[in-house]
Parts: structure tokens; sequence; C-alpha cells
């Protein structure tokens, strides 16, 4: 019986070897380090914007609602904002800090602002909002006044 078996154990062997070659070469090519986790922080993003009048006065005040609608989230990510006026005068703002600069990049504290525009002329005004992010995502707005004077 004893023979019967050490013959069953050595008819066995070449099979051990092969799973053990199999099991390491597995193993091997599993932890290559070709394969390296892929991590997405670049997530692209939607402007919401609240409805605005249509008409402004010279010196009136309107307030614009805008809300970021992230794809993703990624806590890193940080968003600006700049504006061009290319009709009419006027200054747009954050809150109480003071007016932009047009074509200069402002950083966005929050996802979800209010700017206020103040018109400065009497005459239809016109201008573009861009919000970008840290990856190069960019939007665009446009805003159109006529005036009520």
């Amino acid at each position: 019986m004893i023979a019967i078996f050490s013959k069953f154990r050595m008819e066995l062997l070449p099979v051990y070897v092969l799973l053990a070659i199999l099991t390491a070469s597995v193993s091997l090519v599993s932890c290559s380090k070709d394969d390296e986790l892929e991590i997405q922080n670049d997530f692209p993003f939607e402007v919401k914007v609240m409805p605005v009048p249509k008409d402004v006065a010279n010196g009136q005040t309107v307030e614009i609602r805008i809300t970021i609608q992230r794809t993703g989230n990624y806590s890193n990510t940080q968003y600006f904002l700049r504006y061009f006026q290319f009709d009419g005068q006027g200054s747009l703002q954050y809150y109480d800090e003071p007016p932009y600069l047009p074509n200069d990049f402002y950083q966005l504290p929050t996802e979800q602002f209010r700017l206020y525009y103040t018109s400065a002329s009497a005459v239809s005004q016109s201008f573009e909002v861009w919000i970008s992010d840290n990856f190069g995502n960019e939007k665009q707005i446009s805003f159109q006044f006529n005036s009520s004077d």
C-alpha cells in the first residue's frame, strides 16, 4: 500500500511543479509596474444661471446667481472667473468685494455664488463671463442687457 501511494505521489510531482510555476508567473505578471492605478481628477462641469432681467437702467444693479455643477468630485479642484465687457459700460463684482477688472482671473471660493452687475451707461450692454477650473475646462456665459432709460 505504501508502494502504491509513493508511486501516485511521484506521478503527481510534475503537476505540482507546473502549478507552482503557473502560480509564480501569474503573481509576477499581476504585480507589474506597467499597470499603475489611474486616478481621475479632471472632471468636466456645467454652469447653471438663474434668469436675469432683460432691461437695466443706468446705475441699476442686477443680481446674477450662478451654480457650478460638477460631473465628479475631486476635492482639489479650483474654479476661476474672468469677464469681458464689449458693449456699454458697467462693473461686475462678487458680493461686496471690489469690482472685477476685465480679463483678470479671480478665484471662486464656492461653487454656488452671486455676482452683481452695475450698469454705468444708458445704452445696451453685453459682457461674457468665463468660468474655468485648474485642469483647463472652461465654460462661457453671455449676458446682454437693454437700456431701460
